[in-house]
């Protein structure tokens, strides 16, 4: 039966091109072996990577739109039909789709330079870090360019060759019987697998791959303004392609820490500040040190309720390339004192005092007023 292309991208049949390429990138960012060391993730990848190439080939996916496994040998994709007497009907689709270009000729070898691979790498930031902006040093494995030959892939003066299998074509061709007839079918060359020239004498350090594996320190710069999940994207730092082909792109993922003090939320801080019950009464001011602007002062205001939140305008975590910031919001927790020595009891007791004492007064006048209310409403019924 043939692979569900489509499936381990997890993309619909009619995806364009750019929603199989972001489709790609995403699940290469989580199953690359730079970032997945798992033996089960990297099979993954082969797989998700395979898939993507076939799809964004348009004979090969057009294969695969017919029921086809471009990839199958013996055509035993195409609906199962392999070795039932019909010749291959995977081979039917190649020789009609995959073995000739729009122009009618053979289609040009792939050649041996590719492009390379984009990296992931994830580093962690405390709260400052990310709002102050910074400059990250990290180690990164990676391929880079073979520094003996310098991407050439051969030893010393010699020059890559012609491939005699497919005299440079890059792929082999092959007349076979099916149930249309006989069908010429086109292959990439077992030997230079696609490329049309192989190395008579390769690089003794790459093994004429043109690129080796090392490790290297690379200088993320990361903007003011980040938060977790955000990537950074470094152009051209990412693995150097087979051939010394054209480097990929390193992307920086942010991981931010917990902070001890203040909770993000987007652009905006949030801290509690414990405040004394006497100090909300009356009114009082504290000093926050922010993460930006260092020591600042915060005006709590008299009659301040448990739970209220005081804002502090614009001191907050910098917008990502913009000069605005969120806010710092303090939420105020007041804190009524568990013990109280005798001085103490004896002030509250006559501020409680003194409070009923202003109770009492406001209902005594409300009560007059009403009765003098009631007087004069009995008086002007009665005069009826």
């Amino acid at each position: 039966m043939a692979r569900d292309y489509y499936g381990l991208l997890g993309v619909a049949k009619n995806a364009t091109d750019q929603e199989l390429k972001r489709a790609y990138r995403k699940l290469a960012r989580e199953l690359h072996p730079d970032v997945n060391p798992d033996e089960a993730a990297q099979a993954k990848f082969r797989e998700v990577s395979t898939a993507y190439e076939v799809l964004t080939d348009p004979e090969k996916r057009r294969i695969v739109d017919l029921g086809g496994d471009p990839l199958e040998s013996g055509g035993g994709g195409a609906g199962g039909f392999s070795g039932a007497g019909f010749g291959g009907l995977g081979d039917v689709f190649e020789a009609f789709f995959g073995g000739m270009n729009t122009s009618g000729g053979q289609r040009k070898p792939r050649g041996r330079v590719q492009a390379g691979a984009d990296s992931l790498l994830r580093t962690r930031l405390s709260l400052a870090e990310c709002a102050v902006g910074v400059t990250k040093h990290l180690t990164v494995d990676t391929a880079i360019l073979c520094d003996v030959c310098t991407g050439a892939g051969t030893n010393g003066n010699s020059k890559p060759v012609r491939c005699e299998t497919c005299g440079g074509a890059g792929e082999v061709q092959s007349v076979q019987r099916s149930f249309l007839g006989q069908v010429m079918t086109a292959r990439p060359c077992p030997t230079c697998r696609g490329a049309g020239e192989t190395i008579p004498d390769p690089c003794h350090k790459c093994g004429g791959d043109g690129r080796v594996r090392a490790r290297r320190e690379i200088a993320a710069p990361i903007p003011a303004g980040v938060a977790s999940g955000m990537r950074v994207r470094l152009a051209a730092q990412g693995e150097v392609g087979p051939g010394g082909g054209h480097a990929g792109d390193l992307y920086v993922e942010i991981v931010e820490q917990p902070h001890d003090v203040f909770v993000r939320d987007g652009d905006d801080l949030h801290c509690t500040i414990r405040v004394p019950m006497v100090d909300a009464a009356l009114g009082t001011t504290v000093v926050i040190d922010t993460i930006l602007d260092g020591p600042t002062e915060l005006t709590i205001q008299p009659g301040t309720q448990p739970n209220e939140i005081s804002v502090l305008r614009g001191h907050g975590m910098p917008r990502l390339r913009s000069g605005a910031r969120g806010d710092l919001l303090a939420h105020l927790d007041i804190v009524v004192p568990s013990k109280l020595d005798g001085k103490q009891s004896d002030l509250l007791r006559k501020y409680k005092g003194m409070r009923e004492r202003d109770r009492a007064e406001v209902m005594t006048a409300q009560s007059e007023h009403n009765s003098g209310l009631f007087a004069r409403l009995r008086a002007s019924f009665s005069g009826r």
